[in-house]
């Protein structure tokens, strides 16, 4: 795993180094940040400890050469090459060597005190390094492809996807923990979270918002919601507001750009993009086929 470290403490020595940021976002107080970069060199050098958990995608090019050390012995010595996934826990010193940098490289780092279902499991893994796992490459790859294209996901969105993330990642340690049922959530409990979903509709509505609107930690009421609506909160949150959507096409004249900013969509062309992939159409061609005319 080759990258340029964004968060914590160390030294960097690099020659001939270039390091272009090419989408940087970061949710709840700095909690969860991600960055999407390009970084090319001929050698570099690093020793860091930082403060977040840290999970890189290489996802393009490699190196000729990088060895990774960690507390005096060797954790890996070989090359970088696209799709290679590497863990490391806050707190814990890396050392690495690179030769021959040219990459593009995901790096999601997650403070460890963060309330979500399976990042409490990150605390005990050991460093791991050049893993492979489709599921999350897919997922750190989505988020790089959906900013790229100018939108910024919501925060629920976000903390699902690292939620995700983190289950398989500790699942890379081979653990085992025994699977839990659980039950649903109350009648009066949802209808609090639907009342205020609906009330702050245009809101970037987060996990933890909702959770304490349930007045449940945050793993439990996730867990809870998905096995009530069937869906998980941020999957809702998006439902509802296409639903709200579809109603004002239908019964409104308001342009699709206010709709989509009175709905908390980040811009026109991302309501447009749930809207088509949720309801196999453009918001326009919704309202065309809901014409009485038509």
């Amino acid at each position: 795993m080759s990258f340029r470290p964004l968060l914590g403490d160390g030294r960097v020595r690099s020659q001939e180094e270039k390091s272009e940021p090419l989408q940087t976002a970061s949710w709840g107080s700095s909690s969860i940040v991600f960055d999407n970069r390009r970084w090319a060199c001929r050698e570099a050098e690093l020793r860091w400890t930082a403060p977040h958990h840290l999970i890189v995608l290489t996802e393009e090019g490699g190196t000729s050469h990088t060895s990774i050390r960690h507390e005096a012995k060797s954790l890996y010595d070989g090359m970088d090459r696209p799709g290679a996934l590497t863990f490391v826990p806050a707190g814990a010193e890396r050392q690495g060597f690179y030769r021959d940098v040219n990459l593009s490289y995901s790096a999601l780092w997650i403070d460890p005190d963060i309330r979500l279902p399976g990042c409490e499991r990150l605390r005990d893994l050991p460093i791991l390094v050049n893993k492979k796992d489709v599921v999350v490459a897919t997922l750190l790859s989505s988020l790089r492809d959906e900013m790229a294209l100018g939108h910024r996901p919501d925060t629920a969105y976000v903390e699902h996807l690292v939620a995700l993330v983190s289950l398989r990642v500790a699942n890379l340690n081979r653990e085992q923990h025994p699977s839990i049922r659980h039950g649903c959530l109350s009648r009066r409990a949802l209808g609090r979270v639907r009342d205020h979903i609906n009330a702050h509709m245009n809101s970037d509505i987060s996990l933890r918002e909702l959770a304490a609107v349930a007045d449940m930690a945050v793993d439990s009421f996730a867990r809870r919601f998905k096995a009530t609506t069937g869906l998980p909160p941020y999957a809702y949150v998006i439902e509802e507001r296409v639903r709200r959507a579809e109603m004002l096409l239908r019964e409104t004249g308001l342009s699709i750009g206010s709709i989509a900013f009175r709905l908390g969509f980040s811009s026109q062309s991302h309501f447009t993009t749930t809207f088509r992939r949720l309801r196999g159409m453009t918001p326009r061609a919704y309202r065309v086929n809901s014409s009485p005319e038509s």
